[in-house]
């Protein structure tokens, strides 16, 4: 299984709801793939405070490589990657982006 973790640091002006609103789209995706198993996305709830500006993840478990690759290529992902570049400080700079092999 992969797990895809994206941390956000949003634009201060970007509302809670329009953040919702991206956030409910991407799990949206699950219909187009079937290998996309997990989708959770909110604000840190961390009380240690290390999250160095990054306020909000993402992660999604899929089934494999493959089921990844197949997600990193769909037009909507694309279409709403450009969108949270959009919404993020700093653009690409206001992400960070790491997946992890579990199991």
């Amino acid at each position: 299984m992969i797990r895809h973790i994206v941390l956000v640091n949003f634009k201060a002006d970007i509302s809670a709801d329009t953040i919702q609103s991206l956030f409910d789209r991407l799990a949206d995706l699950r219909s187009q793939l079937p290998g996309m198993r997990d989708f959770d996305a909110s604000p840190s709830i961390s009380p240690e405070g290390l999250e160095q500006g990054f306020k909000h993840g993402i992660c999604i478990d899929f089934v494999d490589e493959d089921a990844r690759d197949a997600y990193l290529a769909l037009p909507d992902h694309k279409a709403l990657g450009a969108e949270l570049v959009s919404l993020a400080e700093d653009g690409i700079k206001g992400l960070l982006v790491f997946d992890l092999k579990v199991g």
